[in-house]
């Protein structure tokens, strides 16, 4: 009897199960998720990857999901390029050996133009379609040197034009792909990234007070910053403009401190380790734990300004009461008229920080409200996986 599944296979996230990532997260949902079971899933995964989570066999099942291990050895920033090169070949010999019809080869971020001329030519023999997810704007990230800025603006450019269709997940992402590549005629379709919507976690209470009191914070008293230790990220806009503000409460930074320079840049500039309010707390990877710091927290600061649908401000939007977001077009369009926008100009943030202290409960559970209801219409789970598995079906 003939396979009728539709089979797709994703390249480009480390794997899964998943512990943290962006990606990562985003493959675990897809695949926890699925409601058509018509459709297999193939996830590539890295080795390392899957031996924190006690797996060591080459092929494996998760979340219903066919994976397979990929070895990658430590070439420096090159190993990202490696993995993926030789995820998508393994895959590709799959989908060859499976007589797959119609596969779909789905590629998270641009990593591999050079190469995918040739993949294309295999995946369109197979009878199979390439789609890309262009991610953000990686070629802007400061933490990148100048020539491999260059190589992911070129990697870019061609895996644009190769694709038979990227999926975008922000509008403004889709937008520049659009406008840069006006030339291929690329056609794109935006689906968004998710977060959980009311989720349930047990036996967190406690440890999330044991928490605050390591940490010498308590409940509704403080703002909270969490995302990757990166300039792009606006650390020293934010810390700068919360010491000269006039609140008691404090300022906590969850993040993974892993750029000496650049923490050591930031106490010069900042001055933030003369101020008790200002506390670097290191990194939460327990999701119940991180909810309910969400959860408590007086309110949320969101400084990126790279890329697209940031997975960090949906899990705010979510959680927690007052978000102030930098004021640039990606957070305007996820975050709408749930949160606030604060610019560069000086004094604008430690103004805003002010402002919103003086807040009566009333205005809070408006904009608490517009927030949850933003996420619940636009950014569930629910909704983006099925917004995925029409796409598949449908091609």
């Amino acid at each position: 009897m003939a396979d009728k599944k539709k089979h797709v296979y994703i390249i480009g996230s480390k794997g899964i199960p998943a512990k943290y990532g962006g990606f990562e997260t985003f493959v675990e949902k897809l695949t926890e998720y699925q409601v058509d079971q018509n459709i297999q899933y193939h996830v590539a995964c890295m080795t390392e990857n899957s031996a924190k989570s006690g797996i060591t066999d080459k092929h494996f099942e998760h979340n219903g999901a066919k994976c397979f291990n990929i070895d990658v050895p430590n070439i420096g920033p090159a190993r990202a390029i490696y993995y993926d090169v030789a995820a998508l070949k393994f895959a590709i010999n799959i989908s060859r050996m499976n007589n797959d019809t119609s596969p779909i080869f789905y590629v998270l971020a641009c990593r591999i133009g050079p190469f995918i001329r040739a993949f294309k030519k295999q995946i369109k023999d197979l009878g199979g379609q390439l789609f890309v997810n262009p991610d953000g704007h990686e070629w802007l990230r400061e933490k990148w040197s100048y020539p491999i800025r260059k190589y992911w603006k070129i990697s870019e450019k061609i895996m644009v034009k190769h694709s038979d269709i990227l999926i975008c997940d922000s509008q403004n992402i889709e937008k520049y792909i659009y406008t840069d590549y006006s030339k291929y005629n690329p056609k794109t379709r935006y689906i968004a990234y998710g977060t959980d919507v009311d989720s349930i976690y047990v036996n967190s209470e406690i440890d999330y007070m044991n928490w605050c009191s390591e940490k010498g914070i308590s409940k509704y008293n403080y703002y909270l910053i969490v995302g990757r230790f990166v300039p792009e990220n606006n650390y020293e806009l934010m810390i700068k403009e919360f010491v000269v503000s006039n609140t008691r409460k404090n300022l906590v930074i969850i993040t993974n401190v892993d750029n000496k320079k650049f923490f050591d840049k930031l106490k010069k500039n900042t001055g933030f380790q003369n101020d008790k309010r200002v506390k670097f707390v290191g990194t939460v990877y327990d999701q119940s734990l991180l909810k309910l710091i969400r959860q408590n927290a007086f309110a949320y600061l969101h400084g990126h300004e790279v890329g697209g649908t940031n997975p960090t401000l949906l899990e705010a939007l979510s959680t927690t009461p007052i978000n102030l977001l930098l004021d640039v077009s990606f957070n305007k369009e996820v975050g709408q008229d749930g949160a606030l926008y604060f610019s560069k100009e000086k004094n604008c943030l430690a103004n805003m920080i002010d402002e919103v202290e003086n807040f009566n409960k009333d205005i809070i559970y408006i904009y608490e409200k517009r927030a949850k209801n933003r996420i619940v219409t636009s950014f569930s789970w629910d909704f983006i996986v099925s917004e995925y598995e029409k796409e598949w079906v449908n091609r």
